[in-house]
């Protein structure tokens, strides 16, 4: 996660920095720490009021669609994990899925890492959409698999 959330924060684990997190008069600086929150702040100010609320239409509705496709060419189960609210989706071998970033943002739209078994998506603006090619929405949770997330 070090990549997505520290280049969006300002905090790279670079020198300086202990575990990806800024330290304090290090070489990165807590400048760089405070730029990073400015800009997830500025995402929010400017994206809150045009939402309506966090539905698949409300969303929708802030504009500026920019589309990222997200496939998975495994032969094992994929989580998509879409930040910066936590959600889940799971996709087969073969299947793909859109993220969309909607309203504005500084920079990429998103950042994307990939772990084994993941790949996670930090939409910029914090506010995105995940739907199947036809356009309709993906339910979060989506194909979760039941023994890695419940207890019997």
């Amino acid at each position: 996660m070090r990549g997505a959330f520290g280049r969006l924060f300002g905090t790279t684990g670079g020198p300086g920095s202990a575990g990806g997190r800024t330290t304090p008069g290090g070489a990165d600086g807590v400048d760089d720490d405070v730029s990073g929150l400015r800009n997830v702040v500025d995402a929010l100010q400017r994206n809150m009021p045009g939402a309506g609320d966090f539905s698949f239409e409300g969303i929708q509705q802030l504009g500026n669609p920019v589309p990222m496709p997200v496939s998975n060419g495994g032969t094992e189960l994929l989580e998509l994990w879409l930040e910066p609210f936590g959600q889940d989706y799971w996709l087969q071998p073969g299947e793909r899925f859109t993220v969309t970033s909607y309203g504005e943002w500084t920079g990429s739209p998103f950042e994307t890492v990939h772990e084994p078994g993941r790949i996670q998506v930090w939409a910029a603006s914090f506010f995105a959409t995940v739907s199947f090619d036809d356009g309709t929405e993906v339910p979060g949770g989506h194909q979760r698999p039941r023994e890695d997330y419940y207890e019997d």
